[in-house]
């Protein structure tokens, strides 16, 4: 069992820094705290480590807040025509998000800096920081104990992250949906405001800039749920989704989502997993639609997997055109070579059966029927 009060004396202890959340950040926890306590089928294990992440979680935004506190101006740098790429899970964001990285003008959100961010990182000493060593070393030895989810999805220290572990500051993110069973708090989490979570994150990317600037380049899986939200905070957001088969998505998601819960419970429920992904996918879809709707098909600048594994260069070439980005033969190159040097399944072959969850790719195809076709995915039968 843990508290919030526990929680934030620890992040208090930690930094040295009082902590004054917003309501619905300080809403945000509670909620979770209390699914985390009468909910979920946790180890002892998994509770050690759900102490240290809350516990990290929020003393990287007391540091954060507290650095803004005394270095008001860089609230008044902008953040210019951010793009976004998002989709279901398991759709190529990852991939799209890596070719991406390797274009020099561009600035994503690094894995090693998304909870250390504290004092801004310089742009020469991105890979270099003493605090991404460090993330490195831990990177590795997951690697080492926990290899069926690098064979799922790698990240290196200096890799780009999902931005959603900017969302997770603020105690509104699909992350705590991920790594636990609690169903109290994926409802409340999928009805509330996403806006100061959003909002958060602009003014962590603000700081993240203030020495290591570039046109920022973010992806997280989860946007879908809450575009309106996004594109309040990011008017002139860039706005970039990954399609793909959904059989292949449930199954993967379910797979890589089964593996994170084992490390942290005993006990997990896997049919549960596959009723609770096909209902948020479901969700995602009809935001999705719900938006384009609203603002135009053109919104939202749409990718597919199957187009993107054949010839993932020329697909990001198509994607600057639409987007009117300049594309320049460094940029090319960089990418190029990383695609060369991180061949597909470096990690281990990905293997899931939709069965192990309650479903079957007839279910999954008839939920997402109206999806695929409106979408023009390819499946695969």
């Amino acid at each position: 069992m843990i508290s919030t009060f526990d929680i934030i004396r620890a992040a208090e202890t930690q930094t040295g820094m009082k902590a004054q959340l917003e309501p619905l950040v300080a809403q945000g926890l509670a909620q979770l705290v209390n699914a985390l306590n009468t909910e979920a089928p946790l180890s002892e294990r998994g509770w050690g480590s759900i102490r240290n992440t809350l516990t990290t979680t929020l003393a990287n935004r007391l540091r954060v807040e507290h650095y803004l506190d005394k270095h008001p101006e860089i609230l008044q740098t902008p953040i210019e025509r951010p793009l976004f790429v998002f989709g279901l899970p398991r759709t190529g964001t990852t991939l799209v998000i890596n070719l991406l990285n390797e274009d020099s003008a561009r600035r994503c959100f690094l894995r090693w800096e998304s909870l250390n961010s504290v004092p801004p990182p310089k742009a020469a000493e991105l890979s270099t920081d003493p605090r991404c060593v460090e993330s490195q070393k831990l990177t590795e030895l997951s690697l080492k104990y926990a290899p069926q989810i690098a064979a799922i999805h790698y990240e290196n220290a200096d890799s780009p992250t999902e931005c959603q572990f900017a969302m997770s500051q603020s105690f509104c993110a699909q992350y705590f949906d991920a790594i636990a069973e609690v169903p109290g708090y994926r409802e409340w989490f999928l009805n509330t405001s996403y806006l100061p979570a959003f909002q958060y994150q602009k003014r962590l990317l603000q700081l993240l800039q203030t020495e290591a600037p570039g046109r920022w380049t973010l992806k997280n899986p989860w946007h879908p749920l809450f575009l309106d939200d996004l594109t309040q905070v990011y008017p002139d957001a860039q706005l970039v989704m990954t399609h793909r088969d959904p059989v292949e998505v449930v199954g993967s998601c379910c797979s890589l989502i089964k593996n994170v819960r084992m490390m942290l419970s005993d006990n997990v429920d896997l049919h549960s997993i596959g009723e609770t992904m096909m209902d948020t996918f479901t969700l995602m879809v009809e935001r999705t639609l719900a938006y384009k709707e609203k603002h135009g098909w053109d919104a939202i600048y749409d990718l597919q997997y199957v187009d993107v594994m054949r010839d993932p260069i020329g697909e990001i070439k198509k994607m600057y055109a639409a987007l009117d980005e300049p594309w320049s033969a460094t940029a090319e190159s960089a990418m190029t070579t990383y695609l060369n040097n991180n061949p597909k399944g470096q990690f281990g072959k990905h293997e899931y059966n939709l069965e192990e969850y309650g479903l079957t790719r007839q279910i999954v195809r008839e939920r997402f029927a109206d999806y695929c076709q409106r979408f023009n995915i390819t499946c695969q039968d």
